[in-house]
């Protein structure tokens, strides 16, 4: 993107790797005007944290890449794919065992979601807290964590948010709270490493921009088998990425996966020294595969 003003990037810890091992780094904001990409063998898309602004811009331009010679990682069909939360669904339909999703279409010019309607999405799931999002988003935006007693005053806001913008609910997961969220790291389907995101005080988020704090964690042979469910469901939908984060929350059954990121993880870095180098390994191992 063109600033990074406002967020948390680690990007640059991978980049001396890559140059020890012989690549060239340059970066380029998804928005720049009138770019060679010709001139480039690979792009790699790593921080457009504001593509879901525009997402038909976003993803022309993605197109407009796979066009050129470039290579693109990950690919324009994953991003196709994922840039839209419903992906999930196709996931459980795989036996990934994901947070329950209830998905709904934009609101049209003279739709309204009610306050009748709130009430019956708290009763679909059976909890005193619901969420409701985007199907396209990204940092938390236009996220609504809603209790009975708050929700109808959170009416007009939402009904904004969701004019034009296809959306979903979910039951609010307590352990969010009660112990966080688990953020495993693949790269080129081989595990990397593995966080917990926990929000601060009187929050949901677990972003670093909204206060979260970040522990590096050695995950449970239950979390593991989860994720590694998750890759083998992507793996059979497409060739397997170059990264992959995978997001769960601790359920009643073992655990739920709250998103696969393909798109524009945050790959936290900065939480395993050794991360950077196997993610630059794992980088040239895929191109001189893709040159044979």
């Amino acid at each position: 993107m063109d600033t990074l003003e406002d967020f948390e990037a680690y990007d640059h810890l991978f980049e001396p790797h890559l140059s020890a091992l012989g690549w060239h780094v340059e970066v380029v904001s998804w928005r720049a005007k009138n770019v060679d990409w010709d001139k480039y063998d690979t792009v790699i898309i790593r921080t457009p944290w504001d593509y879901q602004e525009d997402a038909e811009a976003f993803l022309q331009v993605l197109e407009t890449i796979e066009q050129s010679t470039a290579h693109l990682e990950n690919s324009l069909a994953i991003v196709r794919w994922n840039i839209d939360k419903i992906y999930l669904k196709e996931l459980a339909e795989r036996g990934v065992n994901i947070v329950p999703t209830l998905w709904r279409d934009s609101l049209q010019a003279n739709e309204e979601i009610t306050e009748d309607d709130l009430h019956q999405y708290f009763s679909d799931f059976s909890q005193p807290q619901i969420v409701l999002k985007p199907r396209i988003s990204a940092n938390a935006d236009n996220t609504f964590w809603l209790t009975k007693a708050n929700a109808k005053q959170s009416l007009a806001a939402i009904n904004r948010a969701f004019r034009g913008r296809d959306f979903m609910i979910q039951p609010f997961m307590e352990a969010i709270l009660a112990e966080g969220e688990y953020s495993l790291f693949y790269f080129n389907g081989e595990y990397s490493h593995a966080i917990l995101k926990t929000p601060q005080p009187d929050d949901f988020r677990v972003q670093e921009e909204h206060g979260g704090r970040l522990t590096t964690i050695e995950p449970e042979p239950a979390l593991v088998e989860h994720a590694a469910q998750c890759l083998k469901a992507i793996s059979q939908l497409f060739t397997m990425p170059l990264y992959a984060r995978v997001d769960f929350v601790r359920d009643q059954t073992g655990f739920a996966l709250m998103e696969a990121e393909l798109i524009e993880p945050s790959l936290y870095f900065n939480m395993d020294e050794q991360s950077p180098l196997r993610f630059a390994q794992a980088f040239v191992k895929r191109m001189n595969h893709l040159a044979l």
